[in-house]
């Protein structure tokens, strides 16, 4: 029975280390790529007419974490970013079919 319970912590320790971050998963090259691709998306928008109101403020933000060093948060900020952006353009299709529509 000792032995059962052994293995089993070993495993269970093992698999808790493997599943464990090891530390930060992006470096700055990543951070600043997010920012570019995002900073791209929302000028698109813009364009568009559709820019949402708060993509620039996440942009700022994560800007603010590659200044900081924090290159997870960049990215992921600066992501979220992009994605309202692409949402935006999606929005600004949608909406040149808008409107009423009489037969």
């Amino acid at each position: 029975m000792k032995k059962i319970a052994v293995l089993f912590a070993a495993a269970v320790l093992t698999l808790g280390a493997c599943a464990a971050p090891s530390g930060p998963v992006h470096n700055e090259n990543d951070a600043l790529s997010a920012i570019t691709a995002a900073e791209h998306e929302t000028k698109r928008a813009a364009k568009a007419g559709f820019e949402w109101r708060d993509t620039g403020k996440l942009i700022k933000k994560a800007k603010a974490a590659l200044k900081k060093g924090d290159y997870d948060t960049a990215v992921k900020l600066a992501n979220k970013a992009k994605r309202q952006s692409s949402h935006a353009l999606e929005q600004a299709q949608l909406a040149k079919n808008a409107g009423p529509h009489f037969n």
